[in-house]
C-alpha cells in the first residue's frame, strides 16, 4: 500500500513538473502554464517578462502582465485581466488550453479572461514573447503565422513596432485606454483612438463620449496638429489607409533607446524615453496642459496648473472619495457638499441665507445656462432662487449653471481667459469676507449697520481705485495699462526716461538695452528691438501673455511700447548686471562669487526654465540660454531674461535662429541640423552654461592661432568618476571652497544635459530635483561626438585671461569640443549682454 502511494505522489510530482514551468520559461505549449512567481522572459535579449503582479504594495489584487525586465524602476505595459483581478496568485494560472486558447483561470478555477480564439490548430499552438514585449499565439511549425497578438489588444501603453488601429470591415478601434488609478488598472476615462468616421486622424476621448485633442489629419509626412514629429530624429512613424483598415505605428532608429507612449490617468497622451540613473524621461505630451484635459477634476472640482496636485475640491466641498482624490490621483469621482444648500426661502439658519463666494481669474464651468436679465443683482437673485442653481457669472450677460459645475479652472492671476464667477454656498460656509451677497427681503436684525459699513467699504475701495490710478498715471504718463499689468508706454515717454537712449547696458541678437528711470524714480531696463515685423495687433497679445508670466527667477516685464515701427520691452533694472560679468575673468574688479550662491543662481535658473517649460499655459522655449542671459538682483537672486522672445517672435523663429541667432558654445545639436526644436534645446544651453557656472571659465574660446583652445565640459566629465579629481574642475579662485556633493550633483546633472541626443537630457523639472537633492542620479557618459572630436587632436589647451592675483594657467587633455559648435554661422554675441 506504501509503494502504491509513493508510486501516485511521484506520479504527480511529475505531471506538475510537465504543466508548470519554472521562473524565466521562454514559451508555454498546449497544457502548460505558470502561476505565483513563475515567468515567461522574452526571446532574444530577454528585454521584457509576463507574469503576476500587483500594481502596488498596497494592492491586494494581482493581473497578469508583461514588464520592462532590464530596467531598475518596474513598468508595466501590458495587462490581461485589469479589470479581473485575482486574489491568489499561487492558486491561479496563466495556461494554454487544449483549444488552443489562452486563459486565466483563478483560485475557483473560473476562467476569468481568455484569448477568446474560435478556431486554430490546438496541438501546434505555442504561447512566446516576443524581445519587442508583443506576447502571441503561433503555429509551432511556422513561427512567422502569429494566430494572436497583444499588439492588437493594447492597454494603456503603446510600443515600437504596435500599431492604433482602426478595422474598417468591423469598425472596431483598438484604443490605448488610461489606468483608472495608480493601484488600479481598469479601464479609466481617457483612451486615444483613430477616428471611427475613417479620417485619418488621432482624438483623445473622456468616457467615450467626449473628444478633447485631435492630432489634426496625416498630411502624409505628420499630423497636422503635431508639428513635433517633422523635427523628429529618434522614430521612424508610418501611417497606412486602405480598404480594409487605417492605423499609424512606429519604431525606433537606435534599437538601444526605451521608448514607449502611455495614455496616462491625468487624460495625457505621453511620450517617454528611459534613461538608467534619471529615469523616464517625458519626451512629449498632448494636451500641453494638463487643466485643458476634459473633466480631469470632476464635479466641483478646480484645476490649478500651478499647483502640484493639478486638482482640488472648490471651498464647501469635499472629495466623493477621500482615498482615491488624494491619495491615488484618481479624480473621476469629484466633490461633493459638505453642507446642503438651505435653498430658495423654504430654510434659513438664524435668518441667514444662501449666498456666494466670489472666485476671480476663473476658467468658467462648460454648460452655461443664458438668463435675460439685464443686471448683476438681477442675475444673482435668478441664482438664489433656482435650487438647481450651483453657480452664476455676469459679464454684460448672465450665465447660470444648474448641476454638476465641470472644467473649472483657476487661472493665473491676470490670464486674460480669466473671469469672475461666483459660488453658491450654504450659510456655514460664508463669511463677511467671502459672500458676494445675497437676495434678501425685509431688513432683519444687523441689516441697517451692514448696509451701511458696505458703503463705506465700497466708498474706500473707489478711493484706493482712485489713488491707484493717479499713481499709475503718474508712473507712466499719457501710457496705458493692458490686462491689469502691463503698461503701454509711447515712445515720447521711453525716449524722456532712458534720455534720448543714452545709457546703454548691452546688445545682443534682438537689439540694444538701455538704463532708464520713469517719473517715480523706478530704475528700469527698455530693450530697443530691432529688426522686428510683427504687426501692432499680435505683438501686443503676444506681449500680453509673456506679461502674464510671473516667476521669482524670471526678469519682470513691465511693459511695452509698440507705436508705428518702433517695438521695446520695459523690464526691472537688475543692480548686479548679468552673471558673465562674475564669472569670467575680464574685469580686475568683478566680484568672484562663492561657492553657495554659485550653486544657488545654478537652481533658481533651472526652477525658471521649468516654470517656463512646464508650468505655463504653453510650453516657452527660451532659445538663448548663456550667462548674458541670467541676471543677478541685490542679493544676486538669478533671473532668466529674455524669456518671451523666443514666444513673441513667433513660430518661425525656430528655422531663423538655426542659422542666424542663438550663441556659439551653446546650441544644441539639434539647432545645427536644420531640424525644429524642443524644450531640450534649451536643457543642453543650460548644461554648458551649469559648466561655466562650475569653472568660471568659457565653454569653448575658439583659436587663437596656435591652438585649439579647450571645450571644457568634455575634460570635466572625464574627471567626476576619478576619485579626488572632482575639485580640479572648480574654479582656482574658490581654492577648493565648495560643497563636494553640491559640486559632483551639479557636474553630472551639466554632463546629463548635454548629451547628444535630446531622449536623453533630463527635463528642467528633473534638474532642479537632481539640485535640491531629491533625486539620485548616476555618472554620465561623455557624448559621442565631443569624444569623437578629442580622438582627432592630441592637446586642448584651456585658457583664462588671468584676474589680479590669478596667472595664466594651461591644462593639457585629450579631450575635445563639439565640432558643430565653432562652425556653426550663427551671430557671435556670446560676449554681449542682452539684458
Amino acid at each position: 500500500m506504501g509503494l502504491r502511494k509513493n508510486f501516485y505522489s511521484v506520479l504527480f510530482l511529475c505531471f506538475c513538473l510537465n504543466t508548470h514551468l519554472s521562473i524565466g520559461a521562454a514559451s508555454l505549449s498546449v497544457g502548460e502554464s505558470i502561476s505565483g512567481d513563475q515567468t515567461i522572459v522574452s526571446e532574444g535579449t530577454g528585454n521584457f517578462e509576463l507574469g503576476f503582479f500587483k500594481p502596488s504594495s498596497n494592492s491586494k489584487n494581482y493581473y497578469i502582465g508583461i514588464w520592462y525586465r532590464k530596467i531598475s524602476a518596474q513598468t508595466f505595459v501590458w495587462t490581461a485581466n485589469r479589470d479581473k483581478p485575482v486574489s491568489d496568485k499561487y492558486s491561479s494560472q496563466l495556461k494554454l488550453l487544449d483549444d488552443g486558447n489562452l486563459v486565466i483561470i483563478d483560485s475557483s478555477k473560473t476562467i476569468i479572461w481568455t484569448t477568446n480564439l474560435t478556431s486554430t490548430s490546438s496541438n501546434s499552438t505555442q504561447v512566446a514573447l516576443l524581445d519587442s514585449g508583443n506576447l502571441v499565439l503561433r503555429n509551432v511549425s511556422n513561427s512567422s503565422n502569429l494566430i494572436w497578438e497583444s499588439f492588437d489588444h493594447p492597454t494603456d501603453t503603446w510600443l515600437p513596432g504596435g500599431r492604433i488601429r482602426l478595422d474598417k470591415v468591423t469598425n472596431q478601434s483598438e484604443r490605448l485606454i488610461s489606468w483608472k488609478s495608480t493601484e488600479d488598472p481598469a479601464p479609466g476615462l481617457f483612451s486615444l483612438e483613430l477616428d471611427p468616421a475613417g479620417t485619418s486622424q488621432y482624438f483623445i476621448m473622456w468616457n467615450d463620449s467626449v473628444q478633447y485633442w485631435t492630432s489634426g489629419t496625416w498630411n502624409g509626412q505628420i499630423f497636422s496638429l503635431v508639428p513635433e514629429m517633422r523635427s523628429n530624429y529618434i522614430y521612424n512613424f508610418t501611417y497606412v489607409s486602405n480598404q480594409y483598415e487605417n492605423y499609424f505605428t512606429y519604431d525606433v532608429y537606435n534599437s538601444t533607446i526605451i521608448s514607449r507612449f502611455v495614455m496616462n490617468k491625468g487624460g495625457q497622451i505621453n511620450q517617454l524615453t528611459w534613461v538608467e540613473g534619471v529615469g523616464w524621461n517625458l519626451f512629449w505630451a498632448q494636451p500641453r496642459v494638463q487643466c485643458q484635459v476634459y473633466d480631469l477634476c470632476g464635479a466641483f472640482g478646480s484645476c490649478n496648473q500651478q499647483s502640484s496636485t493639478p486638482c482640488g475640491c472648490l471651498q464647501g466641498f469635499s472629495p466623493r472619495n477621500a482615498t482615491d482624490y488624494l491619495s491615488l490621483s484618481d479624480w473621476s469621482g469629484g466633490c461633493v457638499r459638505t453642507t446642503q444648500l438651505q435653498c430658495m426661502n423654504n430654510a434659513s439658519i438664524n435668518g441667514a441665507k444662501d449666498g456666494f463666494k466670489m472666485m476671480s481669474d476663473m476658467l468658467l464651468p462648460i454648460n452655461p445656462k443664458s438668463v435675460g436679465v439685464g443686471s448683476g443683482q438681477a442675475c444673482e437673485l435668478a441664482c438664489l432662487n433656482n435650487c438647481s442653481c450651483n453657480a452664476y457669472a455676469y459679464d454684460g450677460g448672465c450665465s447660470v449653471w444648474e448641476g454638476d459645475l465641470l472644467n473649472l479652472q483657476q487661472l493665473s492671476a491676470g490670464d486674460t481667459s480669466g473671469r469672475v464667477l461666483y459660488l453658491k454656498l450654504p450659510p456655514s460656509e460664508l463669511t463677511n469676507s467671502t459672500s458676494a451677497g445675497s437676495s434678501k427681503k425685509g431688513f432683519p436684525p444687523g441689516a441697517i449697520a451692514g448696509t451701511v459699513s458696505g458703503v463705506a467699504v465700497a466708498l474706500l475701495g473707489l478711493l484706493v481705485v482712485v489713488i491707484l490710478e493717479r499713481r499709475r498715471r503718474k508712473l507712466a504718463g499719457p501710457s496705458t495699462a493692458v490686462e491689469g499689468y502691463m503698461v503701454a508706454f509711447s515712445y515720447k515717454d521711453l525716449q524722456n526716461a532712458t534720455k534720448n537712449f543714452s545709457e546703454k547696458l548691452g546688445e545682443g541678437g534682438f537689439g540694444s538695452v538701455f538704463k532708464g528711470t520713469l517719473p517715480d524714480s523706478t530704475v528700469v531696463a527698455v530693450k530697443k528691438l530691432e529688426a522686428y515685423n510683427q504687426g501692432e495687433k499680435q505683438f501686443r497679445t503676444e506681449v500680453s501673455t509673456i506679461g502674464t508670466v510671473q516667476h521669482v527667477n524670471l526678469v519682470r516685464l513691465r511693459g511695452f511700447c509698440s507705436e508705428g515701427t518702433n517695438r521695446l520691452l520695459v523690464y526691472d533694472f537688475m543692480p548686479k548686471s548679468s552673471l558673465d560679468s562674475h564669472l569670467f575673468c575680464e574685469k580686475k574688479d568683478s566680484e568672484v562669487l562663492d561657492w553657495k550662491i554659485r550653486y544657488q543662481i545654478a537652481l533658481g535658473t533651472a526652477r525658471g526654465l521649468a516654470y517656463l517649460h512646464e508650468k505655463c499655459r504653453e510650453c516657452i522655449i527660451h532659445c538663448d540660454i548663456k550667462p548674458e542671459n541670467i541676471l543677478l538682483n541685490a542679493q544676486f537672486c538669478p533671473k532668466v531674461a529674455d524669456f518671451g522672445l523666443a514666444k513673441l517672435v513667433g513660430r518661425e523663429f525656430s528655422r531663423v535662429l538655426t542659422t542666424m541667432r542663438g550663441t556659439r558654445g551653446y546650441l544644441a545639436p539639434e539647432w545645427l541640423s536644420g531640424v525644429a526644436i524642443t524644450a531640450k534645446a534649451d536643457v543642453y544651453s543650460y548644461g554648458m552654461m551649469l559648466f561655466e557656472i562650475i569653472s568660471g571659465r568659457r565653454n569653448s574660446e575658439g583659436y587663437d592661432g596656435k591652438n585649439v583652445i579647450g571645450f571644457f565640459p568634455t575634460w570635466a566629465a572625464s574627471k567626476i568618476n576619478e576619485h579626488g579629481e572632482i575639485l580640479s574642475i572648480l574654479d582656482d579662485r574658490l581654492e577648493g571652497n565648495a560643497d563636494v556633493e553640491e559640486l559632483i550633483r551639479a557636474c553630472k546633472v551639466a554632463s546629463w544635459c548635454i548629451q547628444d541626443e535630446e531622449v536623453h537630457r533630463p527635463s528642467m523639472g528633473l534638474v532642479v530635483q537632481i539640485l535640491e537633492g531629491i533625486v539620485e542620479v548616476r555618472s554620465p557618459p561623455i557624448p559621442r561626438t565631443l569624444q569623437a572630436l578629442a580622438r582627432s587632436h592630441e592637446s586642448i589647451v584651456f585658457f583664462c585671461e588671468p584676474s589680479s592675483n590669478q596667472s595664466t594657467k594651461t591644462q593639457s587633455t585629450t579631450s575635445g569640443r563639439l565640432s558643430q559648435a565653432g562652425s556653426t554661422t550663427a551671430s557671435t554675441n556670446s560676449n554681449t549682454s542682452s539684458h
